[in-house]
């Protein structure tokens, strides 16, 4: 765990300095200089694109890190180019197709909320960005190198976005003139990734088919539906709220899975160095070590993460009373989705497992029928429940699929994440949870917020810590707070 711990601490400081700069312009400067149908507008376009990126990155990025560590010298720079062009044999075609039924698919996603169809094409700009940044992403992660990248995938889009909400609500630039800087702002990054990423290994452009080419096609066009599928149980939901209701209600929601979404930045943080380390495991046949790594990442994050959901559900309804009344539509949004992101922390590196072995096919069909089912219900919960519809719906298939996941290990691998020590963490979380939620603070609703997880992050952490739940928490709480040296090194 030595290098996950580096890069993980590293990428851990990132990813909430970025969510730091994401929680500015969510909670602060959308809402209060943005009109709610135009906010509405952002999260649509955004979830869109992210929708597309996996079918326009035909799951290179996926494919580059579980076979990049199988080739070197010249066969590596073949395998890295087929890479690159990969996604040119499906954008081309795809370009065009889509210039031929351009009117047709505008009339379709504006056709709930009329004020989409200017701003459709944006949808294919920020995709192609995406789906780009991911691969350049990958290659510097195949490198061991994530750091960097993480910095762009956390920090910069989110600090473009705030200048151009300064500057929008200065009155230098127009609505129309943001959504395009938008645009502007994730093809910046998606420069900058592949310039790093190149910087780190010059590749070689050689055009050939690599060996195993067989192999590589078949995982690429299934991990396509793989990553869409995960993709997909995550904003299948904001989509589907701007083509059911009103677009106001997508900035209620988004701001509702603004705050649950925090819970998710340690996996995050961590699964950048977690993907390689397990692809190697995998390729080499460290069967031991990876069920190590499988335990310890899966309590490691859901000690964290567990702090960070008592932190949240606590809280929330004093934050609540800072926003504009409006948005306290999402508190149920906030409930759900929280719960559902510590599942998913629960996995551990469990993706990782899935994604470079040879059981992805089986992700694949769990994850087919889950994303149906997603769509089902939030056909069903939308219409009647609104944006908490929708919440409900995307509780159920993400938990659905964590569980499915964590069967699919276990059957095939003959390991599990779970110890003593997760039953120890549910019962404190549950304990802290029942004697904190209901205590408020009649203050200022700032104030109240800083005291109570003060309080909370006291207490938890000091059970933590005295009952050593977790080798690494206890060495980092000894390294980094008590300035001591811990007895696990």
């Amino acid at each position: 765990m030595g290098i996950v711990s580096s890069q993980s601490f590293k990428n851990l400081i990132t990813t909430y300095l970025g969510f730091g700069i994401g929680a500015l312009n969510t909670l602060v400067l959308y809402v209060h200089f943005f009109k709610d149908e135009y906010y509405g507008l952002v999260g649509f376009l955004l979830s869109s694109a992210t929708l597309a990126m996996p079918f326009i990155a035909v799951g290179a990025q996926n494919t580059l890190i579980k076979f990049y560590s199988i080739y070197s010298g010249r066969n590596q720079d073949v395998f890295l180019s087929f890479m690159l062009l990969l996604p040119l044999l499906v954008l081309i075609p795809s370009s065009i197709l889509i210039g031929i039924f351009y009117d047709e698919l505008v009339t379709f996603l504006a056709s709930k909320n009329e004020i989409v169809r200017p701003y459709v094409f944006l949808i294919g700009i920020i995709a192609f960005a995406m789906a780009y940044f991911e691969i350049a992403y990958a290659y510097s992660k195949a490198q061991l190198r994530s750091v960097f990248g993480n910095i762009m995938n956390e920090v910069f889009h989110r600090l473009g976005v705030m200048i151009l909400l300064l500057f929008f609500a200065l009155k230098i630039i127009t609505t129309q003139d943001f959504l395009y800087g938008v645009g502007v702002v994730y093809m910046l990054r998606m420069g900058i990734m592949m310039g790093y990423a190149f910087y780190l290994k010059k590749p070689r452009l050689r055009l050939a088919i690599p060996y195993e080419w067989v192999a590589i096609l078949k995982y690429s066009v299934l991990i396509i539906i793989a990553g869409s599928v995960a993709v997909m149980i995550l904003e299948i939901d904001m989509f589907m709220l701007g083509k059911l209701v009103p677009i106001e209600n997508v900035a209620y929601y988004s701001v509702g899975i603004y705050i649950a979404a925090v819970i998710a930045v340690p996996a995050r943080a961590m699964h950048q160095i977690m993907y390689p380390l397990t692809a190697n495991y995998l390729n080499e046949r460290r069967f031991l070590e990876l069920k190590d790594l499988y335990k310890k990442s899966s309590l490691t994050l859901y000690i964290i993460s567990g702090l960070l959901l008592l932190l949240i559900v606590c809280n929330i309804k004093s934050l609540y009373l800072i926003l504009d009344p409006a948005y306290s539509k999402g508190l149920y949004v906030v409930l759900l989705i929280s719960l559902a992101k510590l599942v998913d922390n629960i996995l551990g590196n469990n993706n990782a497992i899935l994604y470079n072995s040879d059981y992805y096919r089986l992700v694949l069909v769990l994850g087919v029928f889950l994303v149906v089912v997603a769509v089902a219900l939030n056909l069903i919960f939308i219409p009647k429940l609104g944006i908490n519809g929708a919440a409900i719906a995307t509780f159920i298939a993400s938990v659905g699929y964590a569980f499915a996941k964590i069967v699919v290990v276990f059957k095939k691998f003959k390991m599990h994440p779970f110890t003593r020590e997760t039953l120890y963490t549910t019962f404190l979380l549950v304990l802290l949870g029942l004697a904190f939620y209901f205590w408020d603070f009649t203050i200022n609703p700032l104030l109240a917020i800083a005291l109570k997880s003060l309080i909370i992050s006291f207490s938890y952490l000091s059970v933590v810590y005295v009952f050593k739940l977790s080798p690494e928490i206890y060495k980092w709480i000894n390294d980094y707070i008590l300035k001591r040296k811990s007895r696990f090194e």
